[in-house]
């Protein structure tokens, strides 16, 4: 679970710098960036964060396609996705190498290596969502803050199933502390070797592929 959170962060944080704003790990984002960047700003980029969002549909759609197949046989899906996204991300720091530096926000090669991102964080989305539903969200940070906030003023207070709020924290914290690390240095790894730097979260995908034990949730499917 941590690890999805550093992957996500790191990714999420890589791509916002490098790529014109761009959100690759959720919609919400992009959706405010685009209104910006049309009503009040009148930049460029639109296209890249426009274009991000029905290719993380289609992602998503492509990979609930899949799960559901292997579900269908009793056959678990982690280890495929996961490699599925180490390939994809390996495609994107592929497609930057090559093309970087960019002749703008709106250039094709741009363009192309923003929605590699979004199709390979989209297929962690749609896993985080279904065969791995049992934990908590691994992209967007703001609802697990929450949590961990409320849980701490409860156990402050002693209020409510202290037992059931102490193993929630057990949970969120790292994940919301492996986010924050992701993040810190996904900036740090772009402005000291630039896309290069995406070889710490493929190698953490990859090692979930390969490493990582089938989620329980899937296993009972």
């Amino acid at each position: 679970m941590s690890a999805l959170g550093f992957i996500s962060g790191f990714v999420d944080t890589l791509g916002f710098i490098a790529l014109y704003g761009l959100f690759a790990a959720h919609i919400t984002g992009n959706v405010v960036m685009l209104a910006s960047a049309v009503v009040v700003e009148h930049r460029y980029g639109v296209a890249i964060k426009l274009l991000a969002i029905p290719i993380f549909i289609v992602a998503a759609i492509v990979t609930r396609f899949f799960i559901i197949r292997r579900e269908r046989r009793t056959l678990d899906a982690t280890a495929h996705v996961m490699l599925a996204e180490a390939v994809l991300l390996i495609a994107f720091m592929g497609l930057a190498l090559a093309s970087a530096p960019f002749e703008n926000q709106d250039s094709l090669a741009a363009i192309a290596t923003g929605l590699v991102a979004a199709t390979a964080m989209g297929v962690q989305n749609t896993a985080a969502r279904t065969f791995m539903s049992g934990l908590p969200p691994t992209t967007v940070m703001t609802g697990n803050l929450m949590q961990i906030i409320v849980d701490i003023v409860d156990l402050l207070h002693r209020h409510g199933a202290l037992p059931a709020k102490r193993e929630r924290l057990s949970r969120l914290v790292p994940l919301m502390l492996a986010f924050s690390v992701g993040a810190l240095l996904g900036a740090v790894g772009y402005f000291t070797i630039g896309f290069l730097a995406l070889v710490a979260p493929i190698l953490m995908a990859a090692s979930l592929g390969f490493y990582g034990r089938p989620h329980p949730a899937a296993a009972a499917a």
